[in-house]
């Protein structure tokens, strides 16, 4: 059976919960461990879900929330159900043999 993963990036409610609500707040504190992003990096770091994290980022911002990385990614796995096939039943209409174009004629203007 397959499985559907997911994650969730909880840095802005870490965030929140120290009192820093701007990525502005949260540059000096990977600055203080030498974790040098632009302003720009640092603000989809908070604003969006990252796909690819360096390990330094992540020890810095747990070290930053005195927390584990599981505080900063919630994590889900689920199973799939497999999809059905459809099956030849009786509404179903084979196109190919019903339904034929028209042939076009063409014809001189008079």
């Amino acid at each position: 059976m397959k499985r559907q993963i997911s994650y969730q990036w909880r840095l802005r409610e870490m965030m929140a919960t120290h009192g820093m609500f701007a990525a502005t707040d949260l540059e000096p504190h990977l600055h203080d461990r030498n974790i040098n992003l632009s302003s720009v990096q640092v603000w989809r770091l908070v604003t969006q879900t990252p796909e690819r994290l360096s390990l330094p980022v992540l020890a810095a911002l747990c070290d930053i929330f005195d927390c584990t990385p599981a505080d900063l990614i919630a994590t889900k796995a689920e199973n799939v159900a497999p999809r059905k096939a459809a099956a030849a039943g009786p509404n179903v209409v084979d196109l190919a043999a019903t339904i034929r174009p028209k042939r076009a004629r063409i014809r001189p203007e008079g």
